[in-house]
């Protein structure tokens, strides 16, 4: 159960900063970022994470899938197990300077970096390590509303 309220917070966490994203004021304009090929939305969210608007479409496809994978235990932990390799991917990726957006097209430098870690081991956590009770075992492959 715990499994699967972790992919409805995490959908619902990432839905809304996808959506939040495209408020034009709570976004600040970049001033010494490097250069990516999208600078549409260009821009600190909070002051603190830099997005575009092809970041915040990330953010609302991984809150979309969340949301959609809290129906089912064993989809939950595929979102956290996937959610763990994909943010530790980009955790790597945004610490080596050469590579800190991805391809030019998605800013992740500067403070996504540790955003980035943090998700992909809590959901590590969830998709790796937590036990699943024997009563969840037995349901793992049935949809429960």
């Amino acid at each position: 159960m715990r499994i699967r309220y972790f992919a409805l917070i995490a959908g619902i966490f990432f839905l809304l900063v996808g959506i939040l994203g495209f408020i034009p004021g709570l976004r600040i304009l970049p001033q010494d970022a490097p250069l990516i090929s999208v600078d549409t939305g260009y821009g600190y969210l909070f002051s603190l994470f830099p997005i575009n608007y092809l970041h915040n479409f990330v953010h609302l496809v991984v809150g979309l899938l969340g949301i959609a994978a809290f129906w089912s235990l064993k989809f939950s932990r595929l979102y956290a197990q996937g959610l763990a390799i994909f943010y530790a991917l980009l955790a790597v990726i945004g610490v080596i300077p050469a590579t800190n957006t991805t391809f030019g097209f998605i800013p992740i430098f500067g403070n996504n970096v540790w955003l980035h870690g943090l998700t992909a081991l809590i959901a590590a956590y969830f998709g790796y390590w937590m036990p699943v009770s024997p009563e969840e075992a037995k349901n793992i492959d049935t949809r429960t509303v």
